[in-house]
């Protein structure tokens, strides 16, 4: 029996990477020969980086970054030479937005829209290229900025001049008086690297599907504020140019805050969906080509879920592979039949009126239960469960 334990986080109460133990730990209770394979994912949001580092076995390397109100702290990427650690892969570097200006790094009231960057991303970003990265992989989920990525490129070596030549700060209240761009100092070895993005959002970087209207108002944004962001971020784009003004209206330019827009423009960027991109990073699609079943699990699996959520994706790659599929969430209000693919059942981990606080601190217990709990009725019904597929298969 091959078992592959995929689940994203539980906000508040498990990373995915410790959901992925408790539930191979579940597993392992009830089928004692299987074989289980922990495969934490992210779609490019909190926890991306310590998901995919856990899956690859990469190192995290801690390194000092300011975070988007200019506050030293510590955050990490992840460094790996490939899924076969042999030396032979280009050394790749795994980071995210959230680890240095994500939006729940600061409460609600003090959310400053207009002071905040992305500063400390661009040192994660020098810190990966000196640590000799020849392929970034950048989450981009759940930032708090809405200066089209200028902190970070002011740290990669751009800079942000007013009509007297006088370098601005990266913020959207400094680039109210940009009238120049001068990209001449980016680090060169940006231009050897290659970047691929992880990133779920399809806005374009203006107007009223851009960054500043539908992410805006979350980040701290007044109706107001909405129209001088827009016009600060469409000054910024004609002070770049003709093919800077193309790049504002690819699908994701809008996403992290116009972050895509700077990453596509200045880094020659690929965006792609997140899970995706995670799945290949890990190997997903290889493993399910072994595996009896697959469990995955996240937070809340509601109504959300089928419209390109994490579990979602999941689901479709077990469909390819022809695997069935175990759901758990800390609350559930999905039916099954809304999920591509075999899924045998959706479960919820936390019984009934539990509170909240009490559910989150007792996420891991509950969801190691309900694995146990579910496992044993799955394997009851299942003949030769013990031989697996590749037994199976060869008659």
């Amino acid at each position: 029996m091959y078992v592959v334990c995929a689940p994203d986080s539980f906000k508040g109460s498990m990373t995915a990477r410790q959901a992925a133990a408790v539930m191979a730990s579940g597993v392992r209770e009830v089928l004692e020969a299987a074989t289980t394979v922990e495969l934490p994912i992210a779609d490019g949001g909190e926890g991306f980086t310590d998901a995919v580092a856990a899956a690859l076995g990469a190192r995290l390397v801690a390194t000092e970054v300011t975070d988007q109100r200019g506050t030293r702290h510590v955050a990490a990427f992840a460094l790996a030479t490939g899924p076969q650690d042999d030396g032979t892969a280009p050394r790749l570097a795994v980071l995210d937005v959230a680890a240095t200006s994500g939006l729940e790094r600061v409460p609600a009231a003090e959310r400053r829209i207009f002071e905040f960057d992305t500063r400390g991303l661009g040192q994660l970003v020098l810190a990966a290229l000196d640590a000799g990265a020849e392929r970034l992989v950048i989450g981009i989920g759940g930032s708090s900025t809405n200066e089209a990525g200028a902190g970070m490129l002011a740290v990669l070596g751009v800079r942000f001049l007013d009509a007297q030549g006088t370098e601005l700060p990266p913020t959207p209240a400094g680039l109210r008086e940009l009238a120049r761009v001068d990209a001449s100092g980016l680090d060169p070895r940006l231009g050897r690297v290659s970047v691929q993005v992880a990133c779920d959002v399809t806005n374009p970087l203006l107007g009223p599907s851009g960054a500043s209207a539908v992410y805006g108002p979350q980040k701290g944004a007044g109706p107001d504020d909405v129209c001088e962001l827009d016009a600060i971020l469409a000054r910024l784009v004609g002070c770049c140019g003709e093919d800077a003004a193309r790049v504002a209206e690819l699908p994701g330019s809008g996403a992290a805050g116009g972050l895509g827009w700077a990453l596509q423009f200045f880094l020659d960027a690929r965006l792609r969906p997140g899970l995706d991109l995670v799945a290949e990073l890990v190997g997903l699609d290889e493993q399910l080509g072994f595996a009896d079943l697959l469990v995955t699990a996240e937070g809340s699996v509601d109504q959300q879920t089928p419209h390109g959520k994490a579990i979602q994706r999941i689901c479709e790659h077990a469909e390819r592979a022809g695997v069935p599929v175990i759901v758990f969430g800390g609350r559930v209000d999905l039916e099954p039949g809304r999920l591509p693919g075999r899924v045998v059942e959706l479960v919820t981990i936390t019984p009934p009126g539990t509170p909240l606080a009490q559910a989150l601190r007792q996420g891991p217990q509950n969801l190691r239960r309900a694995v146990v709990e579910t496992l044993r009725r799955w394997s009851s019904l299942q003949p030769h469960q013990a031989a697996g597929r590749s037994s199976d298969s060869n008659g």
